[in-house]
């Protein structure tokens, strides 16, 4: 439960377990050994599409999805021609690195990631949306609940959540809801035992 509340109130890129290796944009299309085929974008669309509670039109949500794959495919053609082997990115832009604490230590990967540093982006919104867990119905109803209850006892700024347990931003790169207040500490305390999470933390711990 404490998790759905991270992710409930401040929903971050930590999502992708792997970004070590998975955010690239920017190098010529040409570069890119084998993804180049117009499948790629058709298939981020559709990705886009699922589950990005935005906008639909290529613009939008599925626009940006389609623009991440292809930056992702751009930085795995980079690696490649430093040495390193890794599959195309599936259709939201993820990238199968295998162990991530090993790559650390590897020097060919570590020489290929210094190379291909300036192709890395910030996973978009419309990713992180269809990479973040779908929540049962229960847990659904335990973050309506506690919204509820974070709102009448000091929060009042404190987001619903939407119809798949999360709570969209306005995207304007604020924070959804004063988190340092009077009102939003008295309420996390008040409302802590909801979502199973100590007593006392604070509204700041995620």
């Amino acid at each position: 439960m404490r998790t759905n509340r991270l992710l409930m109130a401040t929903l971050a890129a930590p999502v992708l377990a792997f970004a070590l290796a998975g955010c690239g944009s920017g190098n010529d299309a040409k570069e890119i050994p084998t993804a180049g085929d117009s499948s790629s974008s058709a298939a981020a669309s559709q990705a886009g599409g699922e589950n990005t509670g935005g906008s639909g039109g290529q613009g939008g949500a599925q626009g940006e999805v389609a623009a991440y794959v292809d930056a992702q495919r751009k930085w795995v053609g980079c690696m490649r021609q430093n040495g390193v082997d890794l599959p195309d990115p599936d259709a939201k832009g993820q990238v199968e690195t295998g162990d991530v604490g090993a790559l650390k230590n590897d020097p060919k990967f570590v020489t290929a990631s210094q190379k291909c540093a300036d192709l890395r982006v910030t996973v978009p919104k419309a990713v992180e949306r269809l990479l973040r867990p779908k929540l049962t119905p229960e847990q659904v109803k335990t973050q309506r609940d506690y919204a509820d209850c974070m709102q009448k006892n000091g929060a009042a700024d404190f987001p619903d959540p939407g119809p798949d347990g999360y709570a969209e931003d306005d995207n304007s790169g604020k924070a959804m809801w004063d988190q340092n207040s009077a009102g939003a500490k008295q309420a996390t305390r008040a409302c802590a035992s909801i979502i199973g999470d100590p007593v006392g933390t604070g509204p700041g711990k995620g």
